[in-house]
């Protein structure tokens, strides 16, 4: 009987069938990661309830030598939540453990567990008047264990930091089934090493994330939100740069995108509506709040976008009047993604630069990347007050992403080492996942690398945790 028969046996043994699934059928929508790019099969999808049951799971896939793929709510775009190919191996989906253990709204903090959607985990909050600020396009489906294990960073870094900033504390089943409590609440503990680090941003390589302490923020009170038009990257910075002056930490989300991102939407996505009578080149989405009810936001900023407007930096602006208003307003940045999927996706990528750099980025990139790709389309948003851009190249009009993806080697070695040396990386909250370790093999430094492997080599001797991702398998 091979090992793989004989775990399954085991696990019908051990744990009741609402813990796993064994159906080829049922086992589809775990396999595959959001993209479609990856989608090779797994023994079992495991889903447990409970830390302990985690712990017993992890410790039967220990006995049988069964390699493990953490996943939560498998949207990430770097295929770090799917199984590689090769060998035998089960997914742990989180997906049942999605309670919120506890909320204190005198320390301010959350303890929730690691398959609670993100959106889930801002509603908790918001019910007690107070704000969990990370915020994705993905909220509504994406994890807090995975938002963890990736390090997410969202549209509102600019004010709040990512997601490693959030957490104050977790529990972790260790590769040997061993379960580390570390759901401290504590701003500050100075008892030796952070081991928290470890696992945030580590994408499930060391452990899985079962539960969390996160921090929580006071709940702005009001929220401008504005649309500017402009004509080049380099004014979609001078306007950030005005308003963060001004506005500090208030401002907490810049947001670029360009006039084909924008069509994109307007096209695929129902209800969107064009924001201004004309297109322009690019645009620039910006929020600034505060804790002050009475705040005049507007007031405070009109002389200052009137200069910017009579100077022509900014050739229109369109400002939200309400809820509703404002909500269009982002759909238009965080449905391009949705609406690039829709056309039959990209080629994507994840940079960040120094801000200073980012329209010289830009430039570089557009002249240079027709003659990587002829034909191709570019699609570059993301979060212009971190310097992070997602630069997506479409295929022609008329060819098929697979068709294109015989580019895929030399467009992406073109975008990476553009990054790279403006001081750059090629990955800002993406990760790696199995599609970026030769990246991360070429631009990271060897002590850098060996440093990693030493680490994995202390916590996951076999490296049958997440295998395939982060780091190369060949050592």
């Amino acid at each position: 009987m091979d090992r793989s028969r004989e775990f399954v046996d085991a696990l019908v043994q051990s744990f009741a069938p609402a813990a796993y699934t064994l159906d080829e059928q049922d086992r589809r929508s775990y396999e595959a990661d959001w993209r479609g790019l990856i989608d090779e099969p797994a023994v079992a999808v495991l889903l447990p309830s409970s830390t302990v049951e985690v712990a017993e799971m992890v410790k039967l896939c220990a006995r049988f030598g069964m390699a493990i793929v953490p996943q939560g709510g498998r949207t990430g775009l770097v295929a770090g939540a799917v199984p590689i190919k090769a060998f035998a191996q089960v997914i742990i989906s989180m997906r049942r453990m999605s309670k919120i253990r506890g909320i204190d709204s005198v320390n301010n903090t959350m303890v929730i567990e690691g398959g609670v959607i993100l959106q889930s985990a801002q509603e908790a909050a918001a019910a007690i008047d107070r704000l969990f600020p990370l915020s994705l396009a993905s909220e509504g489906s994406c994890h807090i264990g995975g938002t963890i294990a990736t390090n997410a960073g969202g549209i509102q870094v600019l004010s709040y930091g990512s997601m490693r900033h959030q957490v104050l504390g977790l529990e972790v089943v260790l590769p040997d089934g061993q379960i580390w409590d570390g759901l401290r609440s504590l701003r500050k503990d100075n008892t030796g090493l952070d081991l928290k680090q470890l696992f945030i941003g580590s994408e499930g390589m060391f452990g899985i994330i079962t539960a969390a302490t996160v921090r929580l923020l006071p709940r702005p009170k009001c929220t401008l939100t504005m649309l500017a038009a402009i004509d080049s990257a380099g004014q979609a910075l001078e306007t950030f740069v005005k308003v963060q002056n001004l506005c500090g930490a208030d401002l907490t989300s810049c947001e670029y995108f360009t006039s084909g991102g924008l069509e994109m939407v307007l096209d695929h996505l129902p209800d969107s509506v064009a924001p201004f009578r004309e297109s322009y080149p690019a645009y620039v989405l910006l929020e600034v709040a505060s804790l002050d009810s009475s705040a005049d936001l507007l007031g405070r900023l009109e002389p200052m976008l009137a200069e910017l407007l009579e100077n022509e930096t900014i050739k229109d602006m369109v400002v939200a009047q309400s809820e509703v208003q404002r909500l269009a307003l982002w759909k238009l940045r965080e449905g391009i993604s949705e609406a690039e999927r829709a056309i039959g996706g990209a080629i994507k990528h994840d940079i960040a630069v120094p801000i200073s750099c980012i329209p010289d980025v830009i430039t570089k990139i557009s002249e240079g990347l027709h003659g990587v790709a002829p034909g191709c389309r570019l699609n570059i948003f993301g979060h212009l007050g971190d310097g992070n851009l997602h630069v997506n190249v479409v295929p022609p009009q008329g060819v098929a992403l697979s068709e294109f993806y015989s580019h895929d080697r030399c467009v992406t070695s073109y975008i990476e080492r553009t990054a790279v040396e403006a001081g750059g990386t090629f990955s800002a909250e993406h990760g790696i996942g199995q599609l970026r370790v030769d990246s991360l093999e070429k631009y990271r430094a060897p002590v850098e690398l060996a440093l990693m492997r030493t680490i994995k080599d202390a916590i996951d001797p076999t490296w049958m945790m997440n295998p395939g991702k982060v780091l190369n398998l060949a050592r």
